[in-house]
């Protein structure tokens, strides 16, 4: 097996996931992927060294633990886990079905749980790794048409509290980095038409720091980080 570190990033998409796969590959790490749309995954894999897709759906526990306990096996334990999978619905409280709040918190708040009971007794036996969790600001407060979506990010970064107080003192570091910011993504550049590019943030910036969190030394660790354009109103 390759000797090199190992990181699995969860929820690998065009934007932040995508460019956390490189940031590690180009700092020596071999990166498992974990996302739900096989062709694209397939895609990335074939352009970006050192990686492996694992296609799965979060959505699916059993099938998603299968993946986990597959990737250990054939992968070794990751150093560091990115867990930066989400789903969302947009409505208002009127209009918004149940089963798209549960959905969503089965995947949000879920599959963080998931993550942490197949990979941290592992990572607790080894006495060292990191597990880094993105969110938004959804997980910080609730506003109108979010209802579907923030009350599952939040729950999420609780749940990162709860791991990362019982983790932490047993090696593992568990951060919960939250991004306030509109990502520098097309679709975001078409609804946004007007702004300036300093007004988004940029995967590659936002992997770098999220790499800088999961390396940061065991005397000072950071939980709750936030990151945001310099113009960003909060």
């Amino acid at each position: 097996m390759d000797t090199s570190p190992h990181c699995l990033v969860v929820g690998v998409g065009a934007g932040t996931g995508l460019a956390c796969v490189r940031k590690f590959v180009e700092e020596g790490y071999r990166v498992s992927m974990i996302a739900r749309h096989r062709g694209r995954l397939n895609s990335w894999a074939s352009e970006v060294p050192n990686t492996t897709p694992f296609p799965t759906d979060l959505l699916d526990i059993d099938g998603y633990r299968a993946t986990l306990r597959e990737i250990v096996t054939q992968q070794g334990l990751p150093e560091v886990v990115v867990h930066n999978a989400s789903l969302a619905s947009f409505a208002t409280y009127d209009t918004l079905d149940p089963a798209d709040l549960e959905r969503n918190f089965r995947a949000n708040t879920c599959g963080l749980l998931v993550t942490a009971q197949e990979l941290g007794p592992g990572m607790t036996k080894r006495g060292s790794g990191s597990i880094v969790v993105t969110g938004n600001t959804g997980a910080l407060r609730g506003k109108p048409n979010y209802i579907g979506f923030s009350p599952t990010k939040a729950s999420q970064r609780i749940l990162a509290e709860c791991l990362a107080r019982e983790l932490g003192p047993q090696g593992v570091h568990v951060a919960y980095v939250v991004i306030d910011a509109a990502i520098d993504m097309p679709f975001a550049r078409r609804r946004r038409g007007d702004k300036p590019d300093d007004y988004y943030a940029k995967p590659a910036d936002l992997a770098s720091e999220i790499y800088h969190t999961a390396h940061q030394p065991r005397s000072a660790r950071s939980f709750y980080v936030e990151l945001r354009p310099f113009g960003e109103t909060w």
